[in-house]
């Protein structure tokens, strides 16, 4: 069996970008993969194009030589656009020997080591009444775990205004509430995206009762592990980072010094499963929990199965489909075999592959247009994260 080609198919999706991969075989046998990169995905497709004429006659098994040969043979190696090319065709070549051996991808990495994968529903809200009925919706219909992504600041979806200190005085004000009302039984997290300072995360955290919070989402930018150690010294909530990371490398020093409890891993961001399995140990060793970064499609969605699946240190994977929100990123037109929710968990299922179908006759027949991440600005007009 050798590779004979490599298809990319951008689409727009519920207001948002896409990026799909299929590999093909001279044996008919297929697999598809996903890119984590939302927003450029051109540049990704131009790393495919680069990648195609190295591929093209390969064999298709040879899954970790290839993750080396794409990743290494460059001078330039590594980065978030190379690596989310890799990411696809990774995730793209482990359906394919799973559907040449007849077994599911989670085989193909030691074996399932749970029967279900559970899901935490992340909760967008703009206002205290929105967080707390919102809230008291999902866990009545069963999800006991809540991944808080306050947008407050939204005013237009590509010009919104955020100010940190108004920002955190009034979030605190909520999720306290939100504590009170929901009791000690439900677990609750919070995102914030990047979008705070270290003192801004820290008078945050000291605004709330201790308990409030079980974990805050990369409340700062991640490039300077150093700044975060110093960081977590000061706040006494765990950190749940790495949904950008493109490297065990970028993992590295967050997992050694134990910056962060829970490694937000995108299997479609980081490099593959092939990258992500590597991630997952290291995190193991040192008593780190998996959850996994899951915010694109049913591509990244399946992969990330097969790896919860297969790790013993998963805990919850995120889910945007949930009883107060769906945006549509599964789209059925598209995605016409995909993982099925059921209640707020997903059934390891035992199709070969990723047990994934695309339907690239639909995406060819749609336009695709670049979709632009918002722009946030502080009342200043400076710039600021979203």
């Amino acid at each position: 069996m050798k590779i004979s080609d490599i298809k990319v198919f951008p689409v727009n999706i519920a207001g948002r970008s896409q990026l799909n991969v299929k590999i093909e075989t001279d044996i008919g046998i297929y697999g598809w993969g996903a890119s984590g990169i939302t927003g450029r995905e051109l540049a990704v497709i131009g790393v495919i194009d680069h990648y195609r004429p190295l591929l093209i006659g390969k064999d298709p098994k040879q899954i970790g030589a290839i993750w080396q040969d794409l990743y290494r043979g460059q001078y330039f190696e590594g980065g978030r656009v190379l690596t989310a090319a890799i990411s696809a065709i990774d995730i793209a070549l482990y359906d394919i020997k799973g559907k040449d051996l007849g077994v599911p991808v989670y085989e193909l990495l030691g074996g399932k080591q749970r029967d279900y994968i559970e899901c935490f529903a992340s909760l967008r809200f703009s206002s205290k009444e929105e967080l707390i009925t919102s809230a008291k919706t999902l866990i009545k219909e069963g999800w006991n775990m809540l991944r808080l992504a306050p947008a407050e600041y939204e005013e237009g979806k590509y010009a919104s205004e955020f100010e940190p200190r108004y920002s955190i005085a009034v979030i605190a004000e909520w999720v306290t509430a939100l504590r009170k009302e929901v009791g000690t039984k439900v677990t609750i997290g919070i995102d914030y995206h990047h979008r705070l300072s270290v003192p801004e995360t820290v008078s945050f955290i000291q605004r709330m009762p201790i308990g409030t919070l079980d974990f805050i989402e990369e409340p700062i930018r991640d490039e300077s592990p150093e700044v975060y150690q110093e960081l977590r010294k000061m706040v006494n909530v765990p950190f749940a980072i790495g949904e950008e990371f493109a490297s065990k490398w970028q993992f590295l020093p967050y997992i050694e010094k134990n910056i962060t409890q829970f490694a937000r891993i995108d299997v479609c961001n980081v490099g593959g499963i092939t990258e992500a399995m590597k991630v997952a140990h290291m995190a193991e060793a040192h008593y780190i929990d998996l959850l996994p970064h899951n915010p694109i499609g049913p591509i990244c969605t399946a992969a990330t199965i097969h790896l919860a699946a297969a790790c013993p240190n998963f805990t919850w994977l995120e889910e945007m489909n949930t009883p107060v929100d769906n945006p549509g990123l599964d789209d059925t037109n598209y995605y016409t075999v995909q993982p099925q929710l059921e209640g707020n968990r997903y059934k390891v299922q035992n199709e070969p592959g990723l047990g994934i179908e695309f339907n690239e006759e639909f995406a060819l027949a749609t336009k695709f247009e670049m979709v632009e991440t918002p722009r946030l600005k502080r009342r200043d007009g400076s710039f600021t994260n979203w």
